[in-house]
């Protein structure tokens, strides 16, 4: 990915990374904001070497966790990464420790919301110095979903910068994580292949993740990227282009280096399952199609459905690996936003 927001200078027999000091990252929604990709990479990887080399940057700083939807991997890794750079995070969950919140502008406020954000997200930017936010689709409405309206009421009001821990639509820390995990893992000096593979569910989930991946990898470009999943689960074109998307499981897998398996419901007939052919769960024999390809998800995962057992406990597994890292995306992204003040 070409960027002016960063350079590799040689000296030495050596490449030393200049970030730019004039981009200043002001909110982290999308991969819009990242500016320049390797260097957010790189940053994670030295924070992943020396976790506490930049231990007193956030030091007498306040970072809140807003919790609209459930979280695990997130959270806690948020939290590490705010407290191993000095800060002090503080965790709300709204649905179930504060009152509902209305987002719609103009709106009459007789049925289940009791707050509107405009009133909380001020108050909000008051007591924190950086305000995050998880909150999921309804995969009722689209328009809806995609308007971003949660998150970018809390960007509009709270007046401090906002870091998104998952929205309706995306998820770029995971998505960071996700290429900060490819490139420690790929050493070969040739471009890797890297497949999303839709994958079986019990029950429809968001885009967020599939289409976060995709925006990432396609603005990345140091990938061949393919995408395979049966008719009618295409995603939104302004996440996938840039990508091969294939039907044919079978011919995307063909020489991959890389799998990453996640479901998603239907983006055009919003938020459903059509098909759920247990065919589609990644196994061993179909890792044979692969060059050894390492295999990634997301978590949390639906074992057996989604991916079965002998996959996630063999040695192609890099799952865990990848949710380690989610502390040093959070710790990249996070001290990008403390240097930019």
């Amino acid at each position: 990915m070409k960027s002016l927001e960063s350079t590799f200078v040689k000296f030495n027999s050596f490449f030393i990374l200049f970030i730019n000091p004039n981009h200043k990252l002001k909110q982290f929604i999308s991969v819009q904001d990242a500016g320049n990709i390797n260097a957010l990479v790189e940053n994670a990887l030295r924070y992943k070497n020396a976790p506490l080399m930049d231990k007193t940057l956030g030091t007498d700083k306040r970072i809140g966790l807003i919790f609209l939807n459930p979280s695990m991997r997130t959270r806690l890794s948020t939290q590490i990464a705010a407290q191993n750079l000095g800060m002090e995070p503080v965790v709300f969950n709204v649905g179930s420790e504060g009152w509902a919140l209305e987002f719609e502008e103009e709106a009459i406020m007789s049925g289940s919301g009791v707050e509107h954000v405009k009133d909380a997200a001020p108050v909000l930017g008051k007591y924190f110095d950086i305000l995050c936010i998880r909150t999921f689709p309804s995969l009722k409405n689209r328009e809806d979903d995609y308007s971003e309206l949660h998150i970018k009421q809390f960007i509009r009001y709270s007046g401090i910068p906002v870091v998104s821990l998952e929205s309706a639509t995306l998820h770029p820390l995971q998505s960071l994580t996700d290429v900060i995990t490819i490139t420690e893992t790929f050493r070969e000096k040739r471009r890797p292949k890297i497949v999303l593979t839709w994958a079986p569910h019990v029950k429809p989930l968001p885009q967020c993740v599939a289409n976060s991946f995709s925006q990432w990898i396609n603005a990345w470009g140091e990938a061949e990227f393919v995408i395979t999943h049966p008719e009618d689960y295409e995603l939104a074109e302004q996440f996938t282009r840039g990508a091969r998307i294939t039907h044919n499981q079978d011919e995307a897998l063909q020489d991959a280096d890389f799998v990453y398996v996640k479901n998603w419901s239907t983006y055009n007939d919003y938020g459903r399952i059509y098909c759920n052919d247990p065919e589609w769960m990644l196994t061993n024999e179909k890792l044979q199609l692969t060059n050894r390809a390492r295999v990634m998800h997301c978590l949390p995962v639906r074992r057996n459905v989604e991916l079965s057992d002998e996959v996630l406990d063999g040695s192609n597994s890099i799952v865990t690996q990848q949710a380690s890292n989610r502390i040093w995306a959070a710790q990249a992204v996070l001290s990008h936003i403390l240097k930019s003040k």
